[in-house]
């Protein structure tokens, strides 16, 4: 029988990892913390987001265009007001996507560099 795989952490790509950790700290409120020499945050359940920044990260598009470069994931939060979530988001930095698919349910934000996220009404 072989051992469990389980999920270390989450890396997130970006132009300026300081930058984009301190969008999700304020967004989540998360812990902060330090892996591989770059920042972390980690949620009480132990989901652990790691920003990486990288000189060639090119910024996603959504909804996605030919010829343009992809999102590769996304991430779904559970807001227990979505329209609060998304002010906090936009006066942290993020931006509330053009194209929006979720009505009452979710709402899209594009974080500061570009990744697309949702934020879903809880329950």
């Amino acid at each position: 029988m072989s051992a469990e795989i389980r999920l270390a952490d989450i890396v997130v790509d970006c132009t300026d990892e300081g930058q984009l950790c301190a969008f999700y700290e304020g967004l989540l409120g998360w812990k902060r913390g330090e892996m591989f020499g770059h920042p972390t945050l980690t949620s009480a359940a132990g989901v652990t987001l790691l920003f990486v920044q990288e000189e060639d990260y090119v910024s996603p598009v959504w909804p996605e265009e030919e010829g343009r470069q992809q999102k590769q994931v996304h991430f779904d939060f559970l807001v227990p007001d979505v329209a609060e979530a998304v002010a906090k988001a936009e006066a942290l930095g993020g931006r509330k996507a053009d194209a929006q698919f979720g009505g009452e349910v979710f709402t899209t934000v594009l974080d500061p560099a570009g990744h697309p996220l949702c934020l879903v009404k809880e329950g």
